[in-house]
């Protein structure tokens, strides 16, 4: 197979996937800055919901914050790993709810600022463009509702192909 017939060459999606990493990197360059080492942008919002909500179970954490239970999963082993949070029993004995630590209760209010912030900043950014990413975002979410991606994506696919 030659490499002109490598369909992963080109992407859509890509410049949009390598915008948010970019802007994810930056943050995590001024939490480096900050001193603020034992945490990444992915624990922001976990780590803020549980300073407001209380000790939550994976799952619960998982469906506060629009994430897969594996996500959430994983973002908790790691935060547990830097010391911002540990686990206490649950409501029964199959499960533990996720309990911030001092260390963890401590960043909040920072965390809090710089979740403004970020939001302060893409709004300044989103008027510097004629077309608002939330704006597309709205509209393909409409899109979407009309007819899923699912269908979208079965519907360019070849008969014969993946089929067995």
């Amino acid at each position: 197979m030659t490499a002109a017939a490598d369909p992963t060459t080109s992407s859509t999606l890509r410049p949009l996937k390598q915008l948010l990493d970019h802007m994810e990197e930056e943050l995590s360059s001024l939490y480096d800055e900050r001193g603020i080492t034992a945490v990444r942008p992915r624990f922001s919002m976990v780590l803020i919901r549980l300073a407001h909500q209380g000790p939550m179970t994976v799952r619960q954490l998982a469906e506060a914050t629009g994430r897969t239970h594996s996500a959430a999963s994983q973002t908790v082993a790691a935060m547990r790993r830097e010391g911002l949070v540990t686990s206490a029993p649950g409501d029964d004995a199959r499960t533990r709810r996720v309990v911030l630590t001092g260390a963890g209760r401590e960043l909040v209010p920072w965390l809090e600022d710089e979740w403004r912030a970020t939001e302060a900043a893409w709004e300044e950014l989103e008027r510097e463009v004629p077309y608002p990413l939330s704006q597309v975002v709205r509209d393909l979410q409409q899109a979407l509702a009309r007819r899923g991606f699912r269908d979208r994506v079965d519907a360019h696919l070849a008969p014969s192909r993946g089929q067995q």
